[in-house]
């Protein structure tokens, strides 16, 4: 039986995935975050929480232990940090399949007006750090999958498309749901997308910036 260790796992996309991991997977959890007490589990047969540090490369490993799968849902101005952290911590315990959630633009491969646009919000800071943690990724030697989801909106619909590293990206925005749905496919099935760095899109939604902008 799978165990997937989820880091960031107070995020709202996080939390969209374990409630679908429960509902329609058999699939076990560990549940990583800073500050466990903010945390509560639906069903504790399934889901184990734990505190840590995703910058302590000792944190990890011992929440690596028995786990098959990493998802990381991670976040902030340290996110390079962080990166370098799970790729050490992975590295020693012996762990090779990673999820890792990015962002769309780390490439410079948003076109058009749109991808002016995107420029004009994240750069300064944001798509320089997101786009070194990639580079630490991307050279492991993990098996990893880069999700580079488009503006996240919190629409209750599940509907998405992918375009791949050296392609242009295309939409302006997906549903938290839908990036929930594709990181959970690929816990369930993670021999697909190796390797492969994902932007993910809800078909339909072209357009110089996203609706709700």
């Amino acid at each position: 039986m799978t165990t997937v260790l989820i880091l960031g796992a107070n995020g709202k996309i996080a939390r969209l995935a374990e409630d679908q991991l429960l509902k329609q997977t058999d699939v076990n959890m560990k549940l990583f975050l800073r500050k466990a007490s903010r945390m509560q589990t639906s069903d504790s047969s399934r889901q184990t929480v734990v505190e840590g540090d995703a910058t302590v490369k000792s944190d990890l490993v011992d929440a690596l232990a028995g786990v098959d799968v990493v998802y990381a849902n991670l976040a902030g101005s340290n996110i390079e940090q962080q990166a370098k952290a799970v790729v050490q911590a992975m590295d020693e315990a012996g762990v090779k399949r990673l999820i890792w959630i990015s962002t769309l633009g780390i490439y410079d491969e948003v076109p058009g007006k749109y991808g002016e646009w995107n420029h004009q919000m994240l750069d300064g800071g944001y798509l320089e750090t997101y786009s070194a943690a990639a580079k630490v990724i991307e050279s492991s030697d993990l098996d990893y999958t880069i999700i580079r989801p488009a503006w996240l909106s919190n629409n209750d619909i599940i509907s998405y498309e992918t375009t791949r590293k050296g392609e242009p990206f295309k939409g302006t925005e997906v549903s938290r749901k839908s990036i929930a749905d594709i990181v959970v496919k690929h816990i369930v099935d993670p021999s697909q997308d190796v390797h492969e760095s994902l932007g993910v899109n809800q078909p339909g939604t072209d357009g110089d910036k996203p609706s709700f902008y």
